[in-house]
């Protein structure tokens, strides 16, 4: 059976759409034709067979991939990854954790997951998502709330890694902020490729920028903006102590 040999953990609205463009185009990598395959988180009661069928089209010298936002923040997914595939090489997109707060929550209004106006939304979150993470471990196949009401919870990124790194070693972890990849792709991109141990490709002229928002999140109310800060400074404060990884 052919199963990745590489992960993109995440995170959601963290700039993975583009990286599965800039990867699928690189001749040493096969990734499936649909993003997101779920195994390790909605998906992985249908068994490994199931999984190696998304890799059949792979050629013997192509790297197999699976890029899915959602297993950063799964609590079930880093133990089943691990027995499944031990040696996976994970990479990280990590944004800015407030703007990825506010862009999850306009990306689920958008798609009319999100009855609630923002500061409901963001209000209404702990409730919604209490007991969800034991329900999951727990064996639950899926929660909804807890994967489309999660605005402040996918932020706390010093939590879920900590989840991957109590059981994967450092070397196969690589961290990279977003921001970099779509200011100063070059270097970032050449620090992936040795990672993977791929072949130097060029970048293509235009760095293709895929499932934006629509820029709503300008509009959000300055106070709304600096309460998010002030909830989340433990994890700016864990990301520069424990990763080199800062945002104004």
């Amino acid at each position: 059976m052919r199963l990745p040999a590489f992960i993109g953990l995440g995170t959601q609205k963290g700039g993975t759409t583009s990286l599965q463009r800039l990867l699928a185009d690189h001749p040493g990598v096969f990734l499936p034709p649909v993003k997101e395959v779920q195994f390790f988180s909605l998906h992985h009661g249908r068994g490994a067979e199931w999984y190696s069928r998304h890799y059949a089209g792979a050629s013997p010298h192509q790297l197999c991939g699976d890029i899915t936002p959602y297993y950063l923040f799964h609590p079930a997914v880093p133990e089943r990854l691990q027995r499944a595939l031990p040696q996976a090489r994970l990479v990280v997109l990590l944004r800015d954790p407030v703007e990825r707060a506010l862009s999850g929550l306009f990306h689920s209004i958008r798609l009319g997951l999100e009855p609630l106006p923002p500061e409901q939304a963001l209000a209404a979150e702990a409730g919604r998502l209490a007991g969800a993470e034991g329900q999951l471990l727990a064996g639950l196949a899926e929660h909804h709330s807890h994967q489309v009401h999660s605005y402040l919870s996918r932020s706390r990124y010093e939590q879920q890694l900590a989840r991957y790194e109590a059981l994967f070693p450092a070397e196969q972890l690589l961290i990279l902020r977003s921001e970099d990849f779509f200011s100063d792709p070059e270097p970032l991109w050449r620090q992936l490729l040795a990672f993977l141990e791929l072949d130097a490709v060029p970048l293509p002229a235009q760095l293709p920028v895929e499932n934006a928002g629509q820029g709503e999140a300008r509009g959000v109310d300055p106070a709304l903006r600096q309460s998010l800060r002030q909830q989340l400074e433990p994890t700016y404060a864990a990301m520069a102590q424990r990763y080199g990884l800062g945002w104004p």
